[in-house]
C-alpha cells in the first residue's frame, strides 16, 4: 500500500472509528504528512518497505533541526499509533517505531492557585448579566475540574443541577459523570433565566455569548483572563489552571487517586499521580519551614 493511501486511510479511522476530535485529527494528519515528505518517493510507494532506520533516521533529523523532545516524544506517538493500526490490519508484521527511543521529557510539574487565590478569583461582583455568566463559568471549572474544550461544549441536557452531577464528553468521546458543588450549582441556577433571554438561535449550549450563540474556548479563555486582572491576581490564569487547582486540592484533601483521576477523565493513573508530586512538594516546603531540624543554623 502507497503511504499516502494508508494516511488517508487512517486518519478517517481516527475520526469516524475513534471519534477523536478535529484538532487531534489534524494534528496527526500534519505530522504523519511531514514525516512521508520526508521519504524518497521509492520508500513512499509501499509501506512495508519502511524499517526501523527509516523512523530513527526520520526522528534523528527532526531533532538536528533544533525540535524540543516533547515534540519528538509527540511525533513518535503518532507515528508508533500508526504503524500499530496498520500492524493490527494485517498490512505490516511488526511496527518499526518499535525500537526507536526519543530523548527522555523533563517532567514539569503543573502550576496550581492556592486556595486563597482562587477564592479572590471567584468572588466577582455580580453586577451585570455578563459577570453572572461568567461567574457560572469559572465555578463550574474550578468545581469539577472540567478541560475548556468540555466547558465549552457543555449543553444543558448535560446538567443535573438537582443531583450535582454534570455528564461530561471528554477525550475519545468518552463519558463520565462529575459531582457539581453548591457553589457552583447556585451560580449555575442565576445563569439559566438569563441564558434563555440570550439564546435566540434556541441552541441548548450552556454558555453563550449576548447574541445566542455558543461560547468559544477562546472567548472563554479571555473572560477567565479578564477576571483574574479584574480581580487584582498578579499570576497568568487560565482554563487548564483552574483544572490543574481542582485535581490538587482534590487530591490534598481526599487522597483519593482513583477518584481523582475518574473526575478527570484520565485514561492512565501515571497522568494523575503528576499531582500527588506536587502535594509532595508542597509538603516539603512546608516541612523545611517548620521542623527545628530542617532550619537553616542560626549564625
Amino acid at each position: 500500500m502507497k503511504l499516502r493511501s494508508c494516511l488517508e486511510q487512517y486518519v478517517q479511522h481516527l475520526a469516524e472509528h475513534r471519534r477523536l476530535s478535529p484538532l487531534t485529527v489534524s494534528a496527526n494528519r500534519r505530522d504523519l504528512s511531514h514525516f512521508i515528505d520526508h521519504l524518497s518517493e521509492a520508500k513512499q510507494q509501499n509501506i512495508s518497505r519502511l524499517t526501523e532506520s527509516d523512523l530513527r533516521s526520520y526522528l534523528m533529523a527532526r531533532s538536528a533541526s533544533g525540535l524540543a523532545a516533547k515534540s519528538l516524544a509527540r511525533y513518535r506517538s503518532h507515528l508508533k499509533n500508526f504503524f500499530d493500526y496498520f500492524v493490527g490490519e494485517g498490512v505490516l508484521e511488526n511496527n518499526p517505531v518499535e525500537l526507536v527511543s526519543t530523548p527522555r521529557i523533563k517532567r514539569t510539574l503543573p502550576q496550581v492557585l492556592d486556595v486563597d487565590t482562587l477564592f479572590q478569583l471567584l468572588e466577582i461582583p455580580l453586577n451585570s448579566e455578563l459577570a453572572i455568566r461568567d461567574k457560572a463559568i469559572l465555578e463550574l471549572f474550578y468545581s469539577s475540574g472540567l478541560r475548556l474544550s468540555e466547558l465549552s461544549g457543555l449543553q444543558w441536557p448535560d446538567l443535573d443541577l438537582n443531583a450535582g452531577l454534570v455528564r461530561v464528553l471528554g477525550k475519545g468521546s468518552k463519558e463520565r459523570l462529575v459531582p457539581v458543588g453548591q457553589q457552583a450549582i447556585s451560580a449555575l441556577q442565576q445563569w439559566q433565566p438569563i441564558s434563555v433571554l440570550w439564546n435566540q438561535h434556541s441552541g441548548p449550549y450552556v454558555f453563550i455569548s449576548k447574541r445566542g450563540g455558543q461560547l468559544k474556548p477562546r472567548s472563554i479563555q479571555a473572560r477567565v483572563k479578564n477576571w483574574a486582572q479584574q480581580q487584582g491576581l498578579w499570576e497568568r490564569v487560565y482554563p487548564h489552571l483552574l483544572r490543574h487547582s481542582f485535581a490538587s486540592h482534590m487530591l490534598e484533601s481526599s487522597g483519593d487517586l482513583r477518584s481523582v483521576q475518574e473526575m478527570l477523565g484520565h485514561a492512565d493513573l501515571a497522568t494523575t499521580q503528576i499531582y500527588t508530586h506536587l502535594n509532595f512538594q508542597h509538603l516539603a516546603q512546608v516541612y523545611d519551614k517548620a521542623h527545628p531540624r530542617a532550619r537553616k543554623k542560626r549564625k
